[in-house]
């Protein structure tokens, strides 16, 4: 098949949608499919393609984390795109490229996949500033209404996702397809103990010292301030044995966060480690031993289970999304407050080797279904049917 991938982010970005558009792309093509990526360009103010990306450029908007906005329609990329031909165009996202994705299959009269990664509802206050936040959250709503019928086949990543858009109004078939995770890439087999040790030292982290590690945007819904609150309480009663958070990513609230961090006391217990890019982010979760996330926005979870496949011990604040990812004391914890945060980590902490490693065992089974094998053969199908209806 000829798939050509829509999505307005793309590594380097960090993000989920980025993520799960460059393991399609990856999966696809070493299943045999012909795949074009067509993203934004980071890199020039030209149209630049290297065979299997085409890049177009646009704006950036530093206030919605430096993403950039590209037009909704690039004759220069369709040229290439027409020369193609592909049998189905898998829209991901909805900014100038997604609009770009059906603007093509509709001339190209090929089938269209579209996939729901983003609650955008949670984000409309980047938008709004809190002014007219009704209106903007039915806009949105009417907007995914009218999305859902233009696309050929609709693809929600969990079953919170399809159960909030049968709540807006969404009436057609919904396929849920969790997105894969190249699971190998995070084996501990797969780096550099000399290497990690050099990070390590780099950021300043005793080898003794337990981390906690959160890793992933900086932004207000991730609500990290809850997980530095959290973790200020515990300090308070005194450790156990010494311990460091190491906060991973870059994004609109990293100064507002330090500045917290500061104002609770815990410079010295803190580490911000900024931005890193996709391909590097494995060696970051082996320096921890536990991952912790306030965030109850996320569509899939998908850093939960990178965690889970490095070895870490995840605590999450409780999210229906993550039910049957997490179970409580069996594949990792959930808390519900600041103050069960502290609780939990205390007895993550303490727990004795038998018990830590029986939980990632068991992790590691619970991650099993989101196998970039089962992916691709849940895709796949996806695509079959959507190429057949367009015939």
């Amino acid at each position: 098949m000829n798939i050509a991938l829509f999505s307005d982010t793309y590594p380097p970005e960090i993000n989920g949608v980025a993520t799960s558009t460059f393991n399609l792309r990856k999966t696809l093509h070493n299943h045999g499919h012909n795949v074009i990526v067509v993203t934004t360009n980071p890199y020039s103010k030209q149209v630049t393609f290297d065979g299997d990306v085409i890049r177009i450029p646009g704006p950036e908007i530093k206030q919605l984390y430096g993403y950039r906005m590209a037009n909704f329609f690039d004759p220069e990329a369709f040229a290439i795109l027409k020369k193609f031909r592909p049998d189905v165009i898998h829209v991901q996202t909805d900014a100038g490229i997604g609009q770009f994705g059906f603007l093509a299959a509709d001339r190209l009269h090929s089938a269209t996949v579209y996939t729901f990664h983003t609650m955008y509802e949670d984000y409309t206050y980047y938008a709004t500033k809190g002014h007219f936040e009704r209106f903007a959250r039915n806009a949105v709503r009417f907007y995914v209404r009218f999305k859902s019928n233009q696309a050929t086949e609709f693809i929600a990543p969990s079953d919170k996702i399809k159960d909030y858009l049968r709540a807006i109004g969404v009436d057609s078939y919904i396929n849920v397809i969790p997105t894969g995770i190249e699971f190998a890439k995070f084996s501990s087999r797969s780096l550099d103990k000399a290497d990690l040790e050099a990070l390590r030292a780099s950021l300043g982290i005793d080898p003794k010292e337990y981390v906690l590690l959160s890793l992933g945007r900086v932004a207000k819904e991730k609500s990290i301030d809850v997980c530095l609150r959290g973790y200020a309480d515990y300090l308070k009663n005194g450790e156990s044995r010494s311990t460091r958070l190491l906060i991973v990513g870059g994004g609109p609230a990293l100064e507002e966060l330090k500045a917290l961090s500061k104002e609770l006391g815990l410079e010295k217990k803190v580490v911000f480690a900024g931005s890193v890019k996709p391909d590097q982010t494995q060696r970051y979760y082996h320096l921890g031993d536990c991952f912790v996330s306030a965030s109850i926005t996320e569509t899939q979870g998908l850093t939960f289970m990178e965690a889970m496949a490095s070895g870490l011990i995840v605590l999450a604040r409780y999210d229906d999304n993550l039910q049957g990812t997490i179970t409580d004391d069996q594949t990792g914890y959930f808390f519900y407050d600041e103050i069960d945060f502290k609780d939990k980590l205390a007895k993550i902490i303490n727990l004795d080797p038998g018990k830590r490693k029986g939980i990632q065992e068991n992790a590691v089974k619970a991650i099993d279904p989101y196998s970039m094998e089962r992916f691709y053969l849940n895709i796949i199908e996806v695509y079959k049917r959507a190429n057949k209806k367009n015939w």
